[in-house]
């Protein structure tokens, strides 16, 4: 027998807590120590672990929700569980804590199911696409990456059960409204209202239809809401007024950031605009660029000191760390984090001289607006308000709630607002919230291998390329190519060459031709399975590896476009060398039963097909659904089934893809 008690004295720091090691009794082992008013650190790893409560009270925090933890109560956290213990009470909490490895159950909790991976279970989950600038419409760049992966996440997940919904907008007040305004002879109001017409149509044009679409300056509550989310950034004690450093124009006089002002980045050298270098994701401070110059007069501006309410961003290091322990946090953001406070300071201004945007209610500020940037951080809060109204739900902007799962996508361009400065923001606006969000990030998509550009007019407009006919063929292409942690580049005529070999020339003759054979043979019904050989079963099991594979690259953990469109299309190539090999026996008389059985399978793959292919490309699954004499099932499949017996199929005339000299339309 081996006898270990607990001793104060052997505890030191771990996880934010206090921890003490039991050595010797099998499973690790330890003691653990709360103070009142004390939380751990959110952490995950790949142990089952236990805590058993021996003394005090508190709660324990597992993926977003709560559970009263006191002593007798014993929690197993599964592998890969988010988990966190706090102490609510006003004495010490004491725990005794198990964990070991067992690498089946890790395995398992790994491959699980997606909508069960993190638990959303009845949580809200709000999906976020960055709120693209109406200073023009929306190009492939932007289609490709986050209104194409927020869309896509959200069909999904909503296929698993979840309660999923996509928030987007317009960013009006962006600087570059105000420059395109100029430029175009219009207000600033008028463009923005004109571009964000332009951007919601695109949008739809591409099967794109955000549950919730905030258009900030047509919105009546939005600027008193953005104006209490602000004093409540001033009255944490953090941000306040003060006179830094600042450009101006040397012959105008104009105040200088953003979209009036270029350089070399501070961090990279790269040439770039004011505020955010696009380069290596790093902010600056304008002041800071190399070599600055005016856009507007071209020369080199003066330097003299502004006041604006900033934010000792260079404080809360530890406050981002936290935060990145809790959700989904690419490397890339990480390490991103880590560059940017590297700087001993960086006094981030948080107001500018302008007169477009929404300004402050505090006194002393007049003359300034609420920079565009920190006003998004409301603005996602406002979305979730506004989303809640319409679905008679009862969540505030004002009061988040720690129950919601948010998950952003945005290019890496934006990464530092997203994922430093909100969190910031929100620990300062809201002290008791932990937001639990994922973020999704995508880099430049390029055309002629040069970025796509509004400002430059260098890009394929969405409206120049979508219709009825190919929107599921371009949100195809653009799945399998949008930049996932690497730029890619758009090519016109990979597309063409897609389009007419693989989705026409092989996924569509596939389709056409397995239905000519069950009109031949079966009269146009899906046959019953007969004998099966050894080469049908190994079949099967391919399409059942294939679906795991297409289930994991469209959930959470792993989410990638690139790999779910490879996978679909691997269904195809899979199916159709499987039908290949199979048509040796057609029409052979003492192999009629295993006939049965390959062309069963065949049907199993297209409704296989049509399923996993709705979330990006909904319109060919309804099609292909409808084909197969399905319904437009809602779910998502959770295994390989046969198409009933006896069931009418339609496959042969069916247009499910349209080259660009066709002329007819197909059925929607």
């Amino acid at each position: 027998m081996k006898i270990s008690r607990f001793t104060p004295d052997e505890l030191s720091a771990a996880f934010g807590i206090d921890m003490a090691a039991v050595p010797g009794i099998g499973p690790g082992a330890g003691w653990g120590r709360v103070a009142p008013g004390g939380r751990s650190e959110a952490h995950q790893h790949d142990e089952t672990e236990i805590f058993v409560i021996v003394r005090g009270t508190g709660e324990l925090l597992v993926d977003g929700e709560r559970t009263p933890a006191r002593p007798g109560t014993v929690a197993m956290f599964e592998p890969f569980e988010t988990h966190v213990i706090e102490n609510t009470g006003t004495e010490e909490l004491l725990f005794f804590d198990l964990y070991w490895r067992d690498s089946a159950r890790a395995a398992a909790a790994a491959a699980a199911a997606p909508a069960d991976r993190r638990r959303f279970g009845k949580r809200p989950v709000f999906v976020f696409s960055t709120p693209p600038t109406p200073n023009g419409d929306l190009h492939l760049g932007h289609l490709s990456g986050p209104y194409l992966g927020a869309d896509v996440f959200t069909r999904f997940q909503r296929m698993n059960g979840v309660e999923a919904w996509h928030l987007t907008g317009s960013d009006d007040h962006q600087s570059y409204v105000a420059d395109r305004a100029q430029r175009d002879g219009r207000t600033p109001a008028q463009t923005a209202a004109h571009f964000s017409a332009e951007i919601a149509a695109t949008l739809a044009l591409m099967d794109i239809r955000p549950d919730q679409y905030t258009v900030t300056q047509a919105d009546t509550d939005y600027p008193d809401g953005l104006r209490s989310f602000f004093s409540r950034l001033v009255a944490s004690g953090a941000v306040n007024k003060r006179a830094t450093p600042a450009l101006f124009d040397a012959s105008t006089g104009d105040y200088l950031h953003e979209v009036v002002v270029s350089g070399g980045c501070p961090g990279c050298g790269e040439p770039t605009g004011g505020n955010i270098c696009e380069e290596c994701g790093e902010p600056n401070l304008c002041t800071d660029l190399t070599d600055p110059r005016s856009q507007r007069s071209g020369e080199p501006p003066r330097r003299a000191a502004a006041d604006r309410y900033c934010l000792p961003l260079h404080e809360f290091q530890a406050t981002v760390a936290a935060h990145h322990r809790l959700g989904r946090v690419p490397a890339r953001l990480r390490e991103l984090a880590h560059r940017v406070f590297t700087r001993p300071l960086l006094e981030l201004p948080l107001t500018h001289p302008a007169h477009w945007g929404v300004s402050p209610r505090e006194s002393d500020a007049k003359g300034q607006v609420i920079w565009v940037w920190p006003e998004m951080a409301y603005g996602f809060l406002h979305g979730i308000e506004a989303l809640g109204r319409t679905l008679n739900r009862g969540w505030r902007a004002k009061a988040p709630q720690q129950a919601w799962k948010i998950v952003h996508f945005f290019g890496y361009d934006n990464s530092f607002y997203h994922s430093l400065l909100y969190p910031v923001l929100y620990k300062l606006a809201f002290p008791g919230w932990e937001p639990d969000i994922d973020y999704h990030v995508n880099e430049f998509y390029l055309l002629e291998h040069q970025k796509f550009s509004t400002s430059r007019r260098h890009a394929i407009w969405g409206k120049d390329i979508l219709s009825t006919d190919s929107v599921d063929a371009v949100r195809f292409f653009l799945a399998r190519t949008r930049p996932e942690g690497r730029r890619t580049n758009f090519d016109p005529t990979a597309y063409e060459t897609l389009l007419s070999d693989t989705l026409i020339g092989t996924w569509q003759r596939w389709l056409n031709g397995l239905g000519s054979r069950i009109d031949e043979h079966h009269d146009r019904r899906a046959p019953d399975t007969g004998v099966w050989t050894p080469e049908h079963t190994a079949f099967l099991d391919r399409l059942a590896v294939r679906l795991t594979a297409i289930t994991r690259s469209l959930g959470q953990d792993g989410f990638s476009l690139n790999r779910a469109a490879t996978e679909l299309d691997g269904i195809v190539e899979d199916t159709v060398a499987f039908a290949d090999r199979e048509r040796a026996l057609a029409g052979l008389g003492p192999w009629q039963d295993e006939t049965r059985t390959a062309l069963a399978l065949e049907l199993a793959a297209a409704r296989l097909l049509a399923r996993c292919a709705a979330p990006i490309m909904p319109r060919f699954g309804r099609r292909l659904s409808a084909a197969l004499g399905l319904p437009d099932t809602a779910d998502w499949p959770g295994g390989v089934e046969l198409l009933p017996a006896g069931t009418k199929v339609t496959l042969t005339d069916t247009v499910f893809f349209l080259g660009g000299d066709d002329k007819e339309s197909a059925d929607v």
